[in-house]
């Protein structure tokens, strides 16, 4: 019987209970300690490490340094897809990084970054916070012995770099592809061979010709990559990440080791980062596409046979999943939680930006 069980089901009386109830009080780690995060971004990666970076800092700071927390890169302790099992294992006590990267743990861990055709950044947001999404996230992360939070946002990404221009479904059979997640299952289905490889390895795969084309982040990251040095094919609105959310992991022993105080400061600074990662991004992408398109750059949209084919592809691996009942139970949601917010969002401020656009030129 574990502790949580155990406090539940016994039953104590009179002075043996008061005594009881102070030997079960937590016992939480005294003094300063050093928390190892690791991450699934290479050292420096534009938007992903800042964000991982800024998470340790300001628990860190908001700690005044009872916590430290101490930043392993992609590859310093452990490799980028490596970071879940070292974390579950005790091997770290945190990750940051895209949960989306193990749905072969579970594919539900996919709507805590992005799945193809859901939400925004600001219909994430809502869902997470307002409509259910924290607590499925944590009823997940219990599974594995996890305890997680979102902590960063890329906003919407790009549709993707390629080697040549995609003018139906069919360019996509036999197309070596990067691309993580669902929307990667989705592409398979259109016969692209799906690579799923760590961020900084994707220009070598892509100078190289490993890789026929890839998705990054956004215009800004992907500029700061070097994409635009291989390819000037570039295509800028994409199906699969439309607002892509970033997470805090804690070993969920480790977490439950800190003060209330403590817990609610990783909390805390991962909401924070939410928010301030989505600023950065968003702040960033419209000059560096500027300056991608000054380059020589080519600025595609896919046509709409395409995007087509995307949406089929994406209700099948949504479909596929739906046998495992806490897949539904998230999916479920989410999609309840979108279809309330876009109601609003769409009719106040799209309709309001589509006049100011119209009326300032």
């Amino acid at each position: 019987m574990d502790r949580r069980s155990f406090l539940k089901t016994s039953a104590l009386g009179g002075s043996a209970a008061a005594a009881s109830a102070a030997l079960a009080a937590p016992a939480y780690a005294q003094g300063n300690r050093t928390l190892t995060m690791v991450t699934t971004w290479g050292r420096g990666l534009a938007g992903v490490h800042d964000s991982a970076q800024r998470v340790a800092d300001n628990i860190t700071a908001m700690t005044d340094g009872a916590l430290t927390v101490d930043l392993k890169a992609a590859g310093e302790l452990v490799g980028a897809f490596e970071v879940f099992d070292a974390v579950t294992a005790g091997q770290a006590d945190m990750y940051h990084g895209a949960d989306y990267y193990f749905v072969g743990q579970h594919p539900a861990y996919a709507f805590f970054t992005a799945v193809p055709f859901g939400m925004t950044a600001q219909e994430l947001a809502n869902w997470y916070y307002m409509d259910g999404g924290m607590e499925l996230h944590d009823e997940l992360g219990q599974i594995f012995g996890l305890k997680s939070f979102l902590g960063g946002n890329t906003g919407a990404q790009s549709g993707g770099w390629f080697s040549k221009e995609i003018n139906s479904p069919d360019d996509f059979n036999g197309l070596k592809f990067r691309m993580p997640g669902l929307g990667g299952k989705a592409l398979g289905k259109l016969g692209a061979s799906v690579q799923n490889i760590p961020g900084s390895e994707v220009y070598q795969a892509l100078s190289s010709g490993a890789i026929d084309g890839t998705e990054w982040i956004g215009p800004w990251a992907d500029e700061k990559a070097g994409f635009q040095e291989i390819t000037k094919t570039y295509y800028t609105a994409g199906f699969h990440e439309p607002g892509a959310g970033l997470s805090v992991a804690t070993n969920r022993d480790v977490f439950e080791s800190l003060s209330p105080a403590h817990q609610k400061i990783v909390e805390i600074a991962s909401a924070e980062c939410h928010q301030w990662n989505l600023a950065q991004f968003l702040s960033n992408n419209g000059a560096a596409l500027s300056r991608l398109q000054a380059g020589g750059v080519k600025l595609m949209e896919f046509p709409d046979s395409v995007w087509d084919a995307f949406g089929k592809a994406s209700m099948e691996v949504h479909q596929e999943n739906m046998g495992d009942e806490l897949y539904k139970k998230v999916y479920d949601s989410a999609m309840a939680s979108m279809k309330s917010s876009s109601a609003w969002i769409n009719t106040s401020s799209g309709t309001y930006v589509a006049q100011r656009d119209r009326v300032l030129g």
